[in-house]
């Protein structure tokens, strides 16, 4: 049988061509060659049997397939079952609850330590914050105090140089009031020894003339 094997592929893979005379134009086919007709009448109900076969193993395999794929179904369900009833019987028994009622808990607790924790940071933050803010405000309140200072200085500068300088104007004015004022004393002064003097003139002119 493994003899007639490559023959046959070559048949297979190389099958006659068709050959047209020139003087009819006519399909004519080559006769077919022995090897091909003892592959034809030995091989064909080989391969029907060996296509038989594997069709049957085919179907074998899709029912060992099927079985299988059932098999493990049920085994999946039945672990199914066991854990959800291992899992209620846990739930069930009282070490689990309290071992779920101490996980609450302690869950609790930390969830309210967190939060504590977060409250003091925030707290110490807003602390922290009014500090600068208080402080900010302080050194402002510092500079325009210093400002305000600085300007009042200036301004009591200004008002104290203002103030020289009408006093200085006012002590001119008197000294020159009073400057003006002796002069006038002085000439009044001059005036009234002229008139006394030319009354004397005219007094002694007199007695010389009654003489």
């Amino acid at each position: 049988m493994p003899a007639l094997r490559s023959p046959l592929r070559r048949a297979l893979l190389n099958p006659p061509r068709l050959h047209l005379t020139a003087g009819h134009c006519n399909l004519l086919l080559p006769p077919p060659p022995p090897v091909l007709n003892l592959v034809l009448k030995l091989g064909l109900p080989m391969l029907r049997s060996k296509k038989a076969a594997h069709q049957s193993n085919l179907l074998e395999a899709h029912q060992k397939e099927a079985e299988f794929k059932l098999l493990e179904e049920e085994l999946t369900r039945k672990i199914e079952e066991a854990i959800s009833k291992n899992v209620e019987e846990r739930l069930s028994s009282d070490e689990v609850k309290h071992e779920i009622e101490r996980r609450i808990e302690e869950g609790i607790r930390k969830l309210f330590d967190e939060v504590d924790a977060q409250l003091q940071k925030e707290k110490a933050a807003a602390l922290h914050e009014a500090r600068m803010k208080a402080e900010r405000e302080r050194r402002e309140r510092e500079e325009l105090d210093k400002m305000l200072e600085e300007n009042r200085c200036k301004v009591e500068e200004a008002q104290r140089k203002v103030a020289l300088e009408q006093q200085q104007k006012e002590l001119e004015r008197y000294l020159e009031l009073e400057r003006i004022q002796k002069q006038r004393e002085e000439a009044l002064r001059r005036k009234k020894m002229e008139e006394e003097e030319d009354r004397a003139k005219q007094l002694k002119l007199l007695g010389k003339d009654r003489y």
